[in-house]
């Protein structure tokens, strides 16, 4: 189906970008393409990127996925819409939900909004007020706490904890650019922010109010390196000033950014207490 699907994309998005058609003159054939591929990525059989190596780094954008999702901005009149009694404008309506229900996927009221075109798992729970965009993939067991947002494209994994007031930025153009990812077992304190295509590998634990994005470095003291646009599998990170608080170590010499991002082992008490999390989760 896939294939079939990319080419229907493909063979629209050449259209489009010749100026050959338009929301004005998109045919219910071309409406036809755009739904498929809407549920497609609900359905969780295509996705904005996927890892093709061992590494954290090694994720790669979907490109033609980018580009349906922005031909179904494209494509589509902008229409009034309603949603908890609130009146709204868009070209895309939320998601339906029943198929969540199934798979035991739960998102309280009062203001969990998913956007058409988002994967959500089995097991996930949505705190109220959250939200996720269109082309976000959540996997199972993941938790979305109050006050988060899910970018467009963004990919989480199994079993990540997003604290309270997060933000997952999303990344849909330009399409050759991988969106940010979590990879499974991630844990992130409330009020982070992850933007800009930042990646980060399975299992580690971020302290809160931690801003990850491509322009701050990361100070590896695991691998005694300095990182950009990612965190390595199975590290503790935080925010700090670097000179001022641990700048004796030898990764800092000659100076160092402020703020900057530290990465460390995982200690056991960090462990332990992400497994009291998952016990009352359960």
């Amino acid at each position: 189906m896939s294939q079939t699907l990319e080419s229907d994309i493909d063979d629209l998005w050449q259209r489009y970008d010749a100026g050959d058609v338009d929301a004005d003159t998109a045919t219910a054939d071309d409406t036809d393409v755009l739904d498929a591929f809407l549920d497609a990525l609900e359905a969780g059989e295509v996705r904005a990127a996927e890892k093709d190596g061992d590494d954290v780094t090694s994720w790669v954008a979907n490109e033609w996925v980018k580009r349906g999702i922005l031909l179904n901005f494209g494509l589509r009149e902008t229409y009034p819409r309603e949603y908890g009694g609130v009146a709204y404008h868009d070209v895309l309506p939320l998601r339906e939900t029943a198929d969540l229900a199934d798979r035991g996927t739960r998102n309280t009221p009062d203001g969990t909004a998913i956007r058409r075109g988002a994967y959500l798992g089995n097991d996930c729970i949505m705190m109220s007020p959250s939200f996720v965009n269109i082309g976000a993939y959540v996997g199972d067991g993941t938790l979305v706490d109050s006050c988060d947002t899910v970018g467009s494209c963004a990919q989480i994994g199994a079993d990540v904890k997003l604290g309270a007031n997060t933000l997952i930025g999303g990344v849909l153009e330009p399409v050759e650019d991988a969106p940010v990812v979590l990879e499974d077992g991630v844990s992130l304190g409330a009020g982070c922010r992850v933007t800009s295509g930042f990646r980060i590998g399975e299992n580690t634990v971020v302290g809160e109010n931690t801003l990850l994005t491509p322009r701050i470095p990361v100070y590896d003291l695991v691998a005694e390196e300095v990182l950009y646009g990612h965190l390595p599998s199975d590290r503790r990170a935080f925010t700090r000033m670097v000179e001022s608080s641990i700048g004796d170590h030898d990764l800092f010499a000659g100076g160092a950014y402020k703020p900057a991002v530290v990465a460390m082992d995982i200690e056991e008490e960090t462990l332990d207490a992400t497994r009291r999390e998952e016990a009352l989760r359960e």
